[in-house]
C-alpha cells in the first residue's frame, strides 16, 4: 500500500479536524464556558420576573380592593375590610353621582382635559415639527427653553398665574383652566415630539414638497399622521397629568360650579365631617379611576410603540 504525506482535508473519513472547534481544542484553546452563561441567564431572568410579580401585585391590588369596597356598605368597610361584599350595594354609585354632585366634577373635567388636550397636541406638534425640521437662528435656544420649562416648580407660578388670570378675567372659569393645562403640558409635549419628528423620514416630506404642497398641508396631511404613535403616546401622558391634577384648579378655579374632578373628591372627603360616607367615597374615587384605565388599556399598544420608534435603525 503507498501511504500520502497531504494533509487532511477533514472531510470524509479522514483524521483532519472536522470542525473549528475540535481545531481550537488540538491547539489548546477551551471551548467557552456556555452552560455558566445560560444559568446566569436564567437566574437573572427569574429575579427579574420575580420583582415584576411583586410590583404587579402592589399596584393591582389596591385598585381592586377600592373596587370592591365601593359595593360595600359602611359597616361592612369597617367590620370586614377583605372579605368580599355580601352584595353589590350600587346606590353608592349612584348617591356618590347625584348627591355628592360627581357628575358635574365629571362634566367639567371632561371639558377641561379635552379642550387642554387637544390644545397642547396641537400647538406642540407644531412647534415640535418646526424646531426637529427647520434650521433658523435661535431654534436651540427656543428648545432649550422648552426643556427649562420642565425643570420650572410650578408651585412657584402659582401667584403670578393668579393675578395674571385675574387681570385678564379668566379667573374661576374653565377656558382660563385650558389655557394654563395647555401652557403646563407644552414643555414636556414639545421635548417628547421633537425627538419623535426627528426619527421620521425626511424623503416623504421633500417629495410633497416636489409635488407642490405647501409646508401647512406637509404638516397636516403628511407628517402629523405619520406621528401619531408618538401623539398618541405623549397623549395618554398629559392626559394622565391633567385627568389627576389638583394643585393649579385649587388655585385658579375656586367656584363650586366650576370645580373639577379632583376638587370634587377632596370636597366630598371633607364635607363628610363625622358622619363618613365611605362607600360613596370610594364609589367617587372608583369614577375618577376609570376612565384613566381605559384609556391606557385601549391605547397601550400605541403608547410603547410611540415609546419605541425610533430606537432601532
Amino acid at each position: 500500500m503507498k501511504t500520502t504525506d497531504t494533509p487532511s482535508t477533514g472531510t470524509g473519513d479522514l483524521p483532519g479536524p472536522r470542525t473549528a472547534g475540535d481545531a481550537l481544542v488540538k491547539k489548546g484553546a477551551a471551548p467557552a464556558p456556555r452552560k455558566e452563561g445560560k444559568r446566569e441567564g436564567a437566574t437573572l431572568n427569574v429575579f427579574s420576573h420575580g420583582v415584576l410579580i411583586i410590583w404587579a401585585v402592589m399596584v393591582v391590588m389596591p385598585l381592586l380592593w377600592a373596587v370592591m369596597t365601593s359595593f360595600k356598605t359602611d359597616r361592612a368597610i369597617f367590620t370586614s375590610p377583605w372579605a368580599l361584599p355580601d352584595k353589590l350595594h350600587f346606590e353608592n354609585w349612584s348617591r356618590a353621582w347625584t348627591e355628592a354632585h360627581m357628575s358635574d366634577y365629571f362634566l367639567n373635567t371632561i371639558l377641561v382635559v379635552g379642550g387642554s388636550l387637544v390644545g397642547t397636541l396641537l400647538f406642540g406638534s407644531m412647534a415640535a415639527y418646526v424646531l426637529a425640521r427647520f434650521e433658523f437662528p435661535g431654534n436651540r435656544f427656543i428648545y432649550f427653553l422648552f426643556i427649562g420649562g420642565m425643570s420650572f416648580p410650578i408651585i412657584l407660578a402659582l401667584v403670578p398665574l393668579f393675578y395674571v388670570l385675574q387681570n385678564m378675567a379668566l379667573l374661576n372659569t374653565l377656558h382660563g383652566l385650558i389655557l394654563v393645562y395647555i401652557a403646563y403640558s407644552l414643555p414636556f409635549t414639545v421635548f417628547f415630539l421633537t425627538a419623535f419628528f426627528r426619527t421620521l423620514p425626511t424623503s416623504v416630506a421633500e417629495a410633497a414638497f416636489v409635488d407642490g404642497a405647501s409646508h401647512t398641508r406637509t404638516f397636516f396631511q403628511i407628517m402629523l399622521p405619520m406621528a401619531k404613535p408618538g401623539l398618541i403616546s405623549v397623549g395618554i401622558f398629559n392626559f394622565l397629568g391633567q385627568w389627576n391634577q389638583y394643585l393649579l384648579p385649587t388655585v385658579l378655579n375656586t367656584e363650586p360650579e366650576q370645580k373639577v374632578l379632583s376638587q370634587g373628591l377632596v370636597q366630598l372627603a371633607v364635607s363628610q365631617g363625622y358622619k363618613g360616607d365611605w362607600s360613596g367615597l370610594f364609589a367617587g374615587l372608583v369614577m375618577a379611576m376609570l376612565p384613566v384605565l381605559a384609556a391606557y388599556i385601549v391605547f397601550q399598544r400605541q403608547v410603547v410603540a410611540g415609546l419605541t420608534a425610533g430606537a432601532v435603525k
